[in-house]
């Protein structure tokens, strides 16, 4: 493959190089969110600013963990993943925001991804539709543990992953409509947790890689409580969800240690 980097040793997208990341790596999609989780570790350094990769590398108990932002969208956090993975990361945990889709599941709440539609077009270059997207199980219980260690709301289940916004919120308007709002409906009826753009992609990735990955989504609104009449305000603070990250990789280390 043609190196691009400008920059020797350094892999072109995120212009991180080898040994400039620890083997766990928290992944939010927002770059301005880099900063806020690694004031989670200690002694955190910026690495790279380049594109929509923003990579942070701290400490947690001692151990190297990394914060990079992916962007929006599964081809993004492909990139991201594949260009991590060369730097020696093996575990990913990715923290972000999501639409509501099951009724319970309310604005502030958490929802841990057990699974991922393939609605999106990223792991489609990776896998067979056949093969399902599924996060690796110890950095879900991680997740889930690290939740209910908190306090916090939270629900495990599977999550949407579609590439379109605008696809899902305002699907009427677009030529392909009845497709979108027949699946839509569909996945509402299966229970569905959450509608959200990157975890397909990072599930299916990881298992190409054969690295771990897991999920945990901040809710910030839920539309299927909005048409119910429901109580639906909306939530921008991610605090929740990057605590649950930040325990859950200290969980992962504890295990990893621990053998």
């Amino acid at each position: 493959m043609i190196d691009y980097s400008e920059k020797e040793g350094k892999l072109y997208h995120i212009q991180v190089g080898k040994g400039e990341v620890g083997r766990y790596v928290i992944l939010p999609g927002d770059p301005k969110r880099c900063q806020k989780i690694a004031g989670y570790l200690k002694e955190p350094k910026l690495i790279a600013d380049s594109r929509e990769y923003v990579t942070y590398t701290g400490k947690l108990d001692g151990v190297l963990v990394s914060v990079t932002s992916t962007g929006i969208g599964g081809p993004s956090a492909a990139i991201a993943m594949e260009e991590l993975v060369q730097c020696g990361a093996d575990t990913f945990v990715r923290v972000g925001t999501s639409g509501g889709m099951a009724l319970e599941v309310k604005s502030g709440d958490l929802v841990v991804a057990n699974g991922a539609i393939r609605m999106e077009g990223t792991s489609r270059e990776y896998a067979p539709v056949e093969f399902p997207a599924v996060p690796d199980f110890g950095v879900t219980t991680a997740l889930a543990e690290a939740a209910g260690k908190l306090g916090l709301s939270y629900h495990v289940g599977v999550v949407q992953c579609k590439d379109s916004f605008y696809g899902q919120h305002s699907p009427e308007t677009k030529p392909v409509a009845r497709e979108l709002m027949d699946k839509w409906n569909a996945w509402v009826k299966l229970g569905c947790k959450a509608s959200e753009m990157e975890s397909a992609a990072i599930f299916v990735v990881a298992d190409y890689l054969h690295v771990r990955a897991g999920t945990v989504l901040l809710v910030m609104a839920n539309q299927e409580r909005e048409k119910a009449g429901l109580e639906n305000p909306v939530i921008h603070d991610t605090d929740a969800a990057i605590r649950t990250a930040v325990e859950a990789v200290r969980i992962l280390i504890q295990r990893d240690v621990a053998g």
